[in-house]
């Protein structure tokens, strides 16, 4: 493993830059003749060019695997302290998105995982929604399937995911799929994408694992608390059998 980076290992040739914006712009005496067009130094070409070159510069020798290095994570326990074992090859973790329903803590594969948006109006279908199918939603001018991981999962809802006539309270929604099979999902809470050791990965419980309906892939923990590492390809071929 290399050093840990120093104020030398991160040092950068910096270009030199016509920094106008300091002398005459905004930041200045505001005596350049282009402000009367543009108002402000962000939205100048100059601005912009002075960017594209900062950021299109070559690092330094090593700064690239010394910042892997540092970005490596280190594996939790099932007591959630840290251990002395380093992730060096991102080939041994995995990427997941983290969701709350009710009192419970579930994560996806981040590689299903499509966009988390707003709340939006969930359109029943006659005959057909139930408490698994609520209904069709429309994200960014495409005709969503939507579904309820809450009665899917036999979970205990909260308030804030009950239905209601045309839509579900609730604070987020995640659109999950492969492919063009997608599926929109209501949830209390995302908190974001987090990376795992693949020894962090515990087994299912005897009492999950002997279900009917087994979702449940694994076990994690992140901030001491137990995740349920969901199994997607059981989830997604359930749902298309159960409603399509």
């Amino acid at each position: 493993m290399s050093e840990p980076l120093t104020s030398d290992s991160l040092s950068i040739d910096r270009p030199i830059l016509n920094d106008c914006w300091n002398q005459i712009g905004v930041m200045g005496d505001r005596s350049c003749g282009e402000l009367a067009t543009v108002i402000h130094c962000h939205d100048c070409s100059v601005f912009a060019a002075a960017g594209d070159r900062l950021l299109e510069r070559e690092p330094p020798v090593n700064y690239l695997n010394e910042w892997i290095d540092i970005l490596a994570e280190t594996p939790v326990d099932l007591e959630g302290t840290e251990s002395d074992e380093a992730i060096v090859r991102t080939a041994e973790a995995i990427s997941v998105m983290l969701f709350g329903l009710g009192n419970e803590r579930l994560a996806l594969p981040v590689k299903v995982l499509q966009e988390v948006t707003s709340p939006c109006i969930i359109q029943p279908l006659p005959h057909r929604s139930n408490e698994l199918f609520l209904g069709l939603v429309n994200i960014r001018g495409e005709t969503l399937l939507c579904a309820s991981l809450c009665h899917l999962l036999n979970l205990e809802s909260s308030e804030e995911t009950s239905l209601t006539l045309n839509a579900i309270n609730t604070k987020r929604m995640m659109v999950a799929g492969q492919g063009d099979d997608k599926w929109v999902f209501p949830v209390d809470e995302v908190y974001g994408v987090y990376r795992f050791h693949l020894s962090e990965l515990r087994d299912a419980p005897v009492v999950i694992s002997k279900a009917a309906e087994a979702y449940t892939q694994g076990i994690i923990y992140w901030q001491g608390k137990k995740v349920n590492y969901l199994d997607s390809e059981l989830l997604f071929y359930t749902l298309n059998h159960k409603i399509l």
